[in-house]
């Protein structure tokens, strides 16, 4: 019993790493001064790579998914960040007009955000009761990015007329705090790994 709580232990460790270099993708990548200084090309990659690090590790949290609530928190998490990589690969592809881009983009972008917040939720449920300790903050500041990352979509939606965003800048900027919520979590899961793995609601 004792070694295969030390391997769940390991697997949340190694949760919020994977997590965490996730969430510095995407807060860095919106930035317009990372965009110019390495192209619109290769922060397309950094957004995809991001993407892949977010389904690898909530593919671990699935695994070490404690009651029910946690597991559905976990597998559609794990949804949202197959829909996230469609749309950062999608967005790789240059020439796309406004109608294309948000039925190969946006759309699953949306779908992706509204996969978080359900799951940001619902993993929030899980540990209301815990007010004030470590898992309790973990799911407050993982929900508020939920809810950053689902105002970014939002602001992100192509206008066919203009072929223009709604607001870019808005879009850019919810995207980094999402993802900055998303690794202050990340990091605060880490020393959490160390904690007794439990049902938490």
């Amino acid at each position: 019993m004792h070694w295969r709580a030390g391997r769940q232990r390991t697997v949340v460790w190694w949760t919020g790493v994977l997590f965490a270099i996730g969430s510095a993708c995407f807060l860095v990548a919106p930035f317009p001064g990372f965009v110019e200084l390495v192209g619109s090309s290769v922060d397309g990659v950094v957004f995809f790579v991001g993407s892949i690090f977010f389904t690898s590790a909530a593919s671990l949290q699935a695994v070490t998914a404690v009651d029910r609530l946690d597991r559905w928190s976990s597998l559609i998490q794990f949804a949202g960040t197959i829909f996230f990589n469609v749309s950062t690969f999608r967005a790789l592809q240059s020439g796309l007009d406004a109608t294309a881009y948000d039925r190969l983009v946006w759309s699953p972008d949306a779908l992706g955000s509204i996969c978080f917040l359900i799951s940001g939720a619902l993993a929030y449920a899980a540990v209301r009761r815990q007010r004030g300790a470590l898992l309790w903050w973990i799911g407050i500041v993982n929900l508020a990015g939920c809810v950053a990352f689902g105002i970014s979509a939002i602001a992100g939606y192509v206008v066919h007329s203009t072929g223009d965003a709604l607001d870019l800048a808005a879009a850019n900027v919810w995207t980094s705090l999402g993802a900055l919520c998303f690794l202050i979590g990340s990091v605060l899961l880490l020393p959490a790994s160390s904690e007794p793995i439990a049902p938490s609601g």
